[in-house]
């Protein structure tokens, strides 16, 4: 039993709707986590795009999403999570935003662990991500394609 994280409104592999972007509402897309671990403390999601050359670009960070939520609405973010700041300085969502006419792969990553992160409110996602480590359980991709028309 592999935990795994889809969306209503896009397939694996597909384009991510243009509402979830740079070109739209710039609003997180509903995700949907199935299979959590039973001993999972905590979940962590992160949205990012791998194609960023120095290192993988941050979107979203959420962390210490309760393990009974298995559902995150567009636009909104669990009761009691956090987020971190993303590689845009700011806490909270920012879709894809490719250059024009390249189409651009982005990762929505869900983490189960076995505890919940110690970390102060603002913590940065370099410091969720070296925290969540040695503490992760079961991880799944759920992989998205973006390009401006």
């Amino acid at each position: 039993m592999a935990i795994k994280i889809k969306s209503p409104v896009f397939d694996n592999g597909q384009f991510i709707p243009s509402r979830h972007t740079c070109d739209g509402e710039n609003i997180n897309p509903a995700l949907e986590f199935l299979k959590i671990p039973k001993e999972a403390k905590s979940l962590v999601l992160i949205a990012d795009s791998p194609e960023v050359p120095s290192r993988d670009w941050i979107h979203w960070l959420v962390w210490n999403i309760d393990p009974k939520i298995k559902k995150i609405a567009s636009g909104k973010i669990p009761a009691g999570a956090r987020e971190a700041l993303n590689d845009f300085r700011m806490p909270g969502y920012r879709g894809p935003c490719p250059p024009w006419g390249v189409a651009h792969q982005y990762h929505f990553k869900i983490f189960a662990l076995d505890a919940k992160l110690k970390l102060a409110h603002d913590a940065t996602c370099e410091e969720v991500k070296r925290a969540m480590r040695p503490h992760i359980i079961e991880h799944a991709i759920l992989s998205g394609l973006y390009k401006k028309k």
